[in-house]
C-alpha cells in the first residue's frame, strides 16, 4: 500500500504554516513535504515534526527569488555560485530535519540564451549537487514541471527529458521526482513510464488533471496507478501536492481505501 505524505504548501492552507503539522497528523498522515523550509528556523521545524510524530519526506533546494517569479536557478548561467550556496543551505536544513531527499528546480529558460548553454549549466550544477548531497546520505531529485499550464518556459518540462539527463550524467545520486499531474499534461502514458523508469524514481507526487485538485476530481485513474505502484514494489512516498476543492479534510475521502 502506498505511503502518502501531506504537502503542507498545498494542504491545510487555511491556517498558518506551523499549524499545518498538527492538522496533517490529525488527518492520519505520518510524513510531510513542502516546497521550502527557509523562512523558518531548522530548530522550529524539527520541533514541529517531533511533537507531531511526522517524518520530513522532502523539500526543495532554494529556488532563487520566488516572489519575483524565479522558479529555480539550476539552469541559469552566471548563477552557479548562488546555486552552490543554496546546496549547502539545503543540506543544513535536510540534516536538521532528518530529510533524506532534496528536489532541485531547474528554472525558467531566459530569453536569448542558447538551449545548449542552459543544458550545460544545469548538468554541471546537478553533478555538483548530486555529489555534495551524496556525502551526507541525501538523494538529489529533479522534477519535470509542465510548461503548458503551470510554469510556461520551465526548462525541464517532461519526464523524458529528465530521464535522458539522468542517464547522460551517470550520477548514482541523481533521481527523478515523478509528479503525475505534470506528466499527464505533457506526456501522459503514466503507467508505462512508471514501469519503465521505476528504478530511477525516488518520489511520486499526485494531483488530478485538470485543475490540480484531489484524486478522483479529474481524468487520471488513481486507483489503477496506486495498485500499479504496489505491484511494482515502489518503496517510496507519494506526496499529496494538490489544491483541495472544498477544504483539506473534506477532500480526503479518496484516501479512505488506501490507509
Amino acid at each position: 500500500m502506498p505511503r502518502f505524505c501531506a504537502n503542507l504548501s498545498f494542504l491545510f492552507d487555511d491556517v498558518d504554516f506551523p499549524e499545518r503539522f498538527a492538522r496533517a497528523a490529525r488527518a492520519g498522515f505520518t510524513g510531510v513535504e513542502y516546497m521550502f523550509p527557509y523562512a523558518w528556523s531548522p530548530d522550529e521545524l524539527a520541533r514541529l515534526l517531533r511533537e507531531n510524530g511526522l517524518v520530513q519526506v522532502l523539500h526543495n533546494l532554494p529556488p532563487g527569488d520566488w516572489a519575483a517569479g524565479e522558479r529555480g536557478i539550476a539552469c541559469l548561467p552566471g548563477r552557479e555560485a548562488e546555486f552552490r550556496a543554496g546546496v549547502e543551505r539545503g543540506i543544513e536544513y535536510a540534516r536538521a530535519l532528518g530529510c533524506a531527499q532534496l528536489n532541485c528546480l531547474a528554472g525558467l529558460a531566459p530569453a536569448g540564451v542558447p538551449e545548449a548553454e542552459l543544458h550545460a549549466t544545469l548538468a554541471a550544477n546537478l553533478r555538483h549537487a548530486a555529489r555534495r548531497l551524496a556525502a551526507h546520505g541525501i538523494r538529489l531529485l529533479i522534477e519535470p514541471i509542465n510548461s503548458r499550464v503551470d510554469m510556461p518556459g520551465f526548462f525541464l518540462d517532461t519526464p523524458r527529458k529528465a530521464l535522458a539527463l539522468i542517464e547522460s550524467l551517470g550520477e548514482e545520486n541523481l533521481w527523478l521526482q515523478y509528479d503525475v499531474y505534470h506528466a499527464q499534461i505533457m506526456e501522459g502514458d503514466l503507467a508505462r513510464t512508471l514501469e519503465r523508469a521505476l528504478a530511477r524514481i525516488a518520489h511520486v507526487q499526485i494531483a488530478d488533471n485538470p485543475g490540480r485538485h484531489e484524486p478522483g476530481s479529474g481524468e487520471i485513474n488513481f486507483p489503477y496507478l496506486f495498485g500499479l505502484l504496489d505491484r511494482l514494489g515502489y518503496p517510496g512516498w507519494v506526496g499529496c501536492e494538490y489544491r483541495p476543492r472544498a477544504g483539506s479534510e473534506a477532500g480526503l475521502g479518496w484516501l479512505a481505501g488506501w490507509r
